[in-house]
């Protein structure tokens, strides 16, 4: 383990804790929780999730902007549902793109497990995106990104990343739960509206 790992760990902790409660301040934590995530991932040799954190840093500049412009009345971010149609259209590209980083990656780099590596980055943008846009079903996602990872991580001895992400799957069982509760919220006050 090392010094760089274990505080992109807490930093990726307060990040999600703060995600689940639907707090715009869950961004800053997680500019930082990528940036330290980005150097440990190069070092071992996984570019493709190394250079995710270059997207979740720019995604997250972006998302603080979207949240912060759409909180309800009482200031709490707003959620939304991806249709039927949307959650086919993101599996599909998210199966296409993963195809096609894995290959290049493969083909192109020394790097290490590259289908494996190049699933759960192509995955993660997609639950990233999901989020940025308040979508529950980023939850699902991040859940089976959260198991690949932990398998990934236990390959690579990432032990602190590995541990991280078991707390991350149970967080993001917590955030899917809660932000249901949040949409229940927002019908039962649109009705009485």
């Amino acid at each position: 383990m090392s010094y760089l790992e274990a505080l992109a760990a807490l930093f990726g902790l307060a990040n999600i804790l703060l995600i689940v409660r639907r707090s715009v301040w869950n961004f800053p934590a997680a500019l930082i929780m990528v940036t330290l995530t980005g150097v440990v991932l190069w070092e071992a040799k996984l570019y493709s999730d190394a250079g995710l954190q270059v997207f979740f840093f720019i995604v997250n500049i972006l998302g603080w902007v979207l949240w912060a412009r759409n909180r309800g009345a009482a200031g709490e971010i707003m959620v939304d549902r991806l249709g039927a149609v949307g959650q086919v259209v993101w599996i599909a590209l998210a199966m296409a793109a993963t195809y096609g980083w894995g290959l290049f990656m493969a083909l192109n780099t020394d790097a290490t497990n590259p289908w494996w590596d190049a699933s759960v980055a192509m995955l993660s943008i997609a639950a990233q995106i999901l989020m940025t846009r308040r979508y529950i079903n980023n939850w699902h996602w991040w859940i089976v990104v959260n198991i690949l990872s932990i398998g990934l991580y236990w390959h690579k001895q990432l032990y602190v990343f590995t541990g991280l992400y078991v707390i991350f799957l149970g967080m993001a069982v917590w955030g899917l739960i809660e932000w249901r509760r949040a949409e229940a919220r927002q019908r039962a006050q649109s009705a009485s509206a």
